[in-house]
């Protein structure tokens, strides 16, 4: 079987937004890092052994249940992007080039 040119151009782009994504997270986690003297997790964060990078793409509760003071006072500066929020923002080529 093979698969429709139209799909695979979607994925394709699909695939390249989320490695963009990906970069847009690591970014936005070392400027907290940065921000936060290193400071993401609170104590019961740090006690349920929380990942603080899961907290820039997991859920927008349990990033806010887990978050230290300086994380959540830093997102209020740099809200955190879903990777929804990333998709509908993302430049499409077709955008790109009408705006040119």
């Amino acid at each position: 079987m093979t698969r429709s040119p139209i799909f695979a151009d979607a994925l394709d782009r699909w695939k390249e937004m989320r490695a963009d994504f990906e970069l847009f997270l690591e970014n936005a986690y070392e400027r907290a890092e940065t921000a936060c003297n290193g400071r993401l997790l609170n104590d019961r964060g740090r006690r349920a052994g929380v990942d603080a990078y899961s907290l820039f793409y997991g859920t927008a509760v349990r990033a806010r249940a887990y978050a230290s003071p300086e994380l959540v006072e830093h997102w209020a500066k740099y809200p955190r992007m879903t990777v929804a929020e990333y998709e509908r923002q993302w430049p499409l080529p077709e955008r790109s080039e009408e705006a040119a």
